[in-house]
């Protein structure tokens, strides 16, 4: 009877997100802005966060945008038997969300899906024992994640492709830009994409070949900026499959292929030298630079945004 449930929870779909309840467990930078996500699409939507200055905080976020929404301090607090969709922004601590996922299994109904938005611990590990491994899978949000569209759903060893076929279709009457990543590898997709660029660009620094602001330059006022318009993939049949053939025989050799972190990367990070957060980093980042810094790149971000707005998926209707 055990097998035939999992079964049929494995094909349950999810509801259009105004019928959907969904829960968000930690209110600190990711978690709110995960709920906001929700909130925003129509979700009713729980936060739990023990810390009542965070819980309030993430609540009155979720308060002016309209969302309809509730907070608890504790899982065992929320209303579990109603929700459909749990996501986990917990610390980055593997035994802790083991523990607070076995716990939610017993408690949600069997046709809610689990969620981690975890990129440090592989999804399978997570669900390591978790009775119907099916219906978990990774949910992975980009911070600022009410602006940045992306989220990747990760398929564990145990879990259902169909679920997350079904979870990439609600993400997206969410508004969001969903891929599906099908084998749990270290850092999904994007994570990997981004650091075989910086894999490369710290080698080149490091061989006194180039400076970091050149480094920039080249992404931000080259090749980055066409990236907004087409993907890499999409991108090579702009520019012609036979010139990028014969150009990647030539490049390919010699790319960084480094097992480790480079003499630069370690030294700043042996340092505590970790960027905007510490004051300096790859940059000097004192005396009001670092604010400036990030009023600078979030405005660039709703640009982007915003020049973006027609490749997005439309929300549902009644939604902001």
């Amino acid at each position: 009877m055990a097998d035939e449930t999992l079964k049929e929870t494995a094909k349950a779909p999810l509801k259009r997100p105004a019928d959907t309840r969904v829960l968000v467990i930690g209110a600190g930078t990711m978690g709110s802005g995960i709920a906001e996500v929700f909130g925003r699409a129509g979700c009713e939507t729980t936060i739990v966060e023990p810390d009542p200055a965070r819980r309030q905080a993430a609540l009155a976020r979720l308060e002016q945008i309209g969302a309809r929404c509730k907070a608890a301090p504790a899982p065992e607090e929320a209303d579990l038997p109603a929700i459909d969709l749990a996501v986990e922004c917990a610390p980055e601590r593997l035994a802790l969300k083991q523990a607070l996922f076995g716990q939610l299994a017993r408690r949600l109904r069997p046709d809610a899906l689990l969620c981690s938005n975890s990129s440090s611990f592989p999804i399978s590990d997570i669900a390591q024992g978790l009775p119907g491994p099916e219906r978990m899978l990774g949910l992975h949000f980009f911070m600022p994640a009410p602006r940045i569209p992306l989220v990747e759903v990760v398929l564990g060893a145990g879990s259902s492709p169909a679920l997350g076929e079904a979870l990439c279709d609600f993400m997206r009457d969410c508004g969001m830009v969903p891929v599906l990543v099908r084998k749990d590898l270290p850092g999904f997709l994007a994570n990997r994409l981004q650091h075989a660029l910086a894999r490369e660009a710290f080698a080149l620094v490091d061989a006194g070949i180039v400076s970091p602001e050149d480094v920039d330059a080249a992404v931000r006022f080259g090749f980055g900026m066409r990236f907004l318009a087409a993907g890499p993939m999409l991108q090579r049949d702009h520019n012609g499959l036979d010139v990028h053939h014969a150009a990647a025989a030539s490049i390919y050799p010699s790319l960084a292929n480094d097992t480790q972190p480079g003499p630069m990367l370690s030294a700043l990070a042996a340092a505590g030298k970790f960027g905007l957060k510490s004051g300096a980093g790859i940059y000097d980042w004192q005396g009001g630079k670092a604010a400036a810094e990030r009023r600078r790149y979030d405005q660039a971000l709703e640009a982007a945004l915003a020049q973006l707005a027609r490749d997005l998926p439309p929300r549902q209707a009644g939604q902001d």
